[in-house]
C-alpha cells in the first residue's frame, strides 16, 4: 500500500519544457520549464542538453533559495531565472550557434534543498524539447 501511494505521488510530479523548435544563428533562445506537483521553493531545477550523437551537458541550475549556477563554458551566454508563483523556470541563451542544436531538458533534484548539481541526482526529468539552430 505504501509503495503504491508513493508511486502515485511521483507520477503526479511533472516537468514540461516549452519554447521554439527552431532559432536562427545569433538569435536568442528562451525556454520555459513548467512544473506541477511540487514547489520551486523546495527543489532545485536544472537545465541539461544533449547535442546529436553526444552525451548530456549540464547548462545550469536554478536553486530553491540561492542564486543560479551556470556552467563556466556558458556563463557569458546563459541566464537562468524562475517564477515560483507561476511554477516556471526559464533558460535564456544568447548568440545561438549551430553547435547549440540539441535536445534540451529540465530536471528536478531528487531531494529538497540540495546543494549539488550532479546529473545523477536529477531523477525527475521533463520529456525534452528539440531545438535546431538554422537559417532555414
Amino acid at each position: 500500500m505504501i509503495i503504491s501511494l508513493s508511486f502515485a505521488g511521483i507520477l503526479s510530479q511533472t516537468l514540461q519544457e516549452s519554447g521554439p523548435g527552431t532559432v536562427r544563428p545569433s538569435e536568442s533562445l528562451r525556454l520555459t520549464c513548467t512544473v506541477s506537483g511540487f514547489e520551486l521553493t523546495s527543489y532545485a531545477v536544472s537545465w541539461i542538453r544533449q547535442p546529436p550523437g553526444k552525451g548530456l551537458e549540464w547548462i545550469g541550475t536554478a536553486w530553491a533559495s540561492a542564486s543560479p549556477d551556470i556552467a563556466d563554458s556558458l556563463k557569458n551566454r546563459v541566464t537562468i531565472t524562475k517564477d515560483n508563483g507561476k511554477k516556471q523556470a526559464y533558460l535564456q541563451m544568447n548568440g545561438m550557434e549551430v553547435k547549440d542544436t540539441a535536445m534540451y531538458y529540465c530536471a528536478r533534484d531528487t531531494t529538497p534543498i540540495t546543494t549539488d548539481a550532479l546529473l545523477l541526482m536529477q531523477t525527475l526529468w521533463g520529456r525534452f524539447i528539440k531545438v535546431r539552430i538554422s537559417d532555414n
